[in-house]
């Protein structure tokens, strides 16, 4: 649900610099959110009236109107209908405004020849000046249709001469399926006692062309008793509509690509899912890869050539026949196809697609290559959700990113609902830290000489209320996407470093070493050094006593300043153990700037030694873990699931082993009895 007050702010930011009026930011702001909310939860009616307000509220300038249709119809779900009602009620209130400065014109003439026995001269001047200069049309004529007197922008607006119109009845002028009902109007107007009437009358003009015009009669009735004649205001209702027509057409397209843009894509979506729609579509949606660094490093001329490009081959590719393409986002775009032959056809032209982009465009003396992630989401049309379907390719495209990007991939709606319990774990984490549903388990490290427990791996264990105890895989990656698993983490640290203080002080050198994962995510917060120093100081624990075990992978993520900062960790007694080593590419030239204090192996490397494994994975195992040696440091093995395992690891000299073979996590009682004992 959009925020009003958000929205208000954003739209007054928006069209602050294009407005005559004077406002203060707070009364703006208020007047808007007014806007916003008469408009998501009304309909077409209440949007007129909004354009119509702006008008009221000297909301005047075209660059206004203009800004405002592009904002709501990008930031909010106002509809098409509602964008193109708004910008009718704007050109109403505009036309409104016009007559009724015209009708005080007219006061002022008519007055003005009323007092003209007193002052004729100037009476005459006045009313010429306005008559002449008016931006309207004006005719005086007859009771019987003779024009007295026209200007010059009915002139323009007929393109006849003045002595041609002179010559010519007023009733000739008007379409002749309107004259009937014109003289009618008049007539009644005349014997009633009013003095004005508005209406919508066709004109001709001298070269048979038909236009819609807006007429305001009046009748001039004299004192002295002379026939009264009429004043009409005439204007071109074709050019208001024409300019109606683009403002709504600029409202709904992209001014750089040509392409329609997101509002005009929503309505082509909720319009296939209605009960008229097609029976099956399908979703792609397009995401540049990059768009930003080609921006930053060209500039954005570049970016805008990449933009052109994209959307040239997504219009060669998905012709006019076959889809329908659009410009939903700053480097994103949404083609809809409807009746697709099958899935197999639509994945066809998405290949042909990015196979076209292969070819580089040439910035200055720079090649630079475009590549796309795409969305493709293939469902029953009727009955679907506009705004489900834009959410589904959205996250479809998300994966294509997050598996290496420049790729497709395809709708997958039991993924989609796994990926939405864990963001659902993820952002109610906050809430179960102050419920205190969190606790921190051990897992103990033995001496795989003589069974001793050498070290207490910390895991973050989360008691849900509904789903049952809940193990870090479940929630900890998620978490570290939304930044939650900082706050986590640094409660875990300091709630694992109390209990291991309290055993401390029990058992003295006997102490085993506590250790604590070291997510990416954390070695990456500039306060990790002060944290953990503030953690050891709250708590009394050594800092020889703790240790951060850091995947095999992280010291390829990290920068220089952050792989300084494990280093000073180190300095101050900390120990850093390599931790998921499964024999891939450790990057031992990264390793070489951290002064680790042990190496962990999992998986293959430690399932490779059970009996019966395959030669070649044994083979492997031994050659990884004779290698590892070479290090002179401290080898552990995790997950290590029997005797035969321990046996072998033993042999290689990996010094301690934790895993089901030993037995489950222990909880903090359960350290206290295995320890105190």
């Amino acid at each position: 649900m959009v925020d009003d007050r958000e929205a208000a702010a954003a739209w007054a930011a928006a069209i602050s610099n294009t407005l005559v009026a004077n406002f203060t930011r707070e009364k703006l702001e208020q007047l808007l959110g007014g806007y916003v909310g008469q408009l998501l939860s009304g309909g077409v009616g209440e949007a007129r009236q909004i354009g119509r307000s702006m008008v009221e509220h000297d909301f005047i300038a075209s660059a206004t109107l203009e800004q405002t249709l592009v904002f709501l119809g990008e930031r909010t779900a106002v509809t098409p209908a509602q964008l193109a009602a708004l910008a009718a009620g704007f050109a109403e209130g505009l036309r409104d405004r016009t007559l009724d400065q015209q009708e005080l014109s007219r006061a002022a003439a008519i007055n003005t020849m009323r007092r003209a026995e007193s002052a004729v001269r100037a009476s005459e001047a006045k009313f010429r000046a306005i008559f002449e200069s008016a931006a309207f049309g004006i005719v005086v004529s007859g009771l019987k249709g003779e024009i007295i007197d026209v200007n010059e922008a009915l002139l323009a607006m007929l393109d006849y001469k003045h002595d041609e119109l002179r010559k010519m009845s007023g009733r000739e002028i008007v379409h002749p399926d309107d004259r009937a009902g014109l003289r009618e109007l008049t007539r009644q107007l005349v014997a009633s006692g009013h003095d004005n009437v508005r209406v919508e009358k066709r004109m001709v003009r001298s070269d048979g062309e038909t236009i819609q015009t807006h007429m305001a009669i009046s009748v001039v009735r004299e004192e002295d008793g002379t026939p009264p004649y009429l004043v009409t205001m005439i204007e071109n209702m074709s050019e208001m509509r024409a300019l109606q027509t683009q403002l709504v057409r600029q409202s709904l397209n992209d001014a750089q690509t040509g392409l329609p843009n997101r509002a005009q894509f929503l309505g082509w979506l909720e319009g296939a899912v209605g009960s008229k729609g097609p029976e099956t579509l399908a979703l792609v949606q397009v995401d540049i890869d990059g768009f930003r660094g080609v921006n930053d490093a060209f500039g954005h001329e570049a970016g805008n050539r990449v933009l052109m490009h994209v959307a040239t081959h997504l219009r060669t590719v998905f012709s006019e026949e076959i889809a329908k393409v659009a410009r939903i986002g700053e480097d994103e775009f949404g083609v809809l196809v409807k009746d697709p032959q099958d899935v197999r056809s639509v994945v066809a032209l998405v290949e042909d697609f990015t196979a076209r982009l292969e070819e580089p465009i040439w910035i200055a003396q720079h090649g630079v290559g475009v590549t796309t992630s795409v969305g493709i989401v293939a469902r029953a049309a009727r009955g679907s959700d506009a705004e489900d379907l834009l959410r589904a390719a959205d996250v479809t495209v998300g994966w294509a990113k997050r598996d290496g990007k420049a790729q497709w991939a395809l709708y997958d709606r039991e993924r989609d609902v796994h990926d939405k319990e864990r963001y659902a774990l993820a952002a109610s984490i906050p809430g179960a830290l102050e419920e205190g549903q969190f606790r921190v388990d051990y897992v103990p490290v033995h001496s795989l000489a003589d069974g001793s427990v050498l070290a207490l791996e910390a895991k973050i264990v989360w008691d849900h209320p509904q789903r049952g105890v809940l193990c870090p895989d479940t929630f900890l990656d998620q978490s570290s996407n939304n930044g939650m698993i900082v706050r986590l983490v640094h409660w875990a640290l300091e709630d694992a470093c109390r209990h291991a203080a309290d055993w401390y002080l029990a058992l003295g050198e006997r102490m085993p070493a506590l250790s604590l994962d070291l997510p990416p995510r954390l070695c990456q917060e500039p306060e990790l050094v002060a944290e953990v120093a503030r953690v050891l100081d709250r708590t009394g624990l050594p800092a020889s006593l703790l240790r951060f075990e850091l995947h095999e992978h992280l010291p390829a993520l990290l920068n220089d300043e952050q792989l300084d900062e494990l280093t000073i960790l180190a300095e101050r007694g900390i120990g850093l153990v390599l931790d998921q080593v499964n024999g891939g590419n450790v990057g031992v030239d990264r390793l070489r700037r951290l002064p680790l204090t042990g190496v962990k192996f999992t998986g293959s490397v430690v399932h490779g030694l059970d009996e019966g494994a395959n030669r070649v994975e044994e083979s492997a195992s031994v050659t990884l873990l004779r290698w590892a040696s070479i290090l002179k440091l401290p080898l552990y093995a995790e997950d290590v699931r029997t005797e035969a395992e321990a046996s072998r690891l033993a042999e290689l000299g990996v010094t301690g082993g934790q895993g089901a073979h030993f037995g489950p996590p222990l909880s903090a009682s359960g350290v206290s009895a295995l320890l105190l004992s």
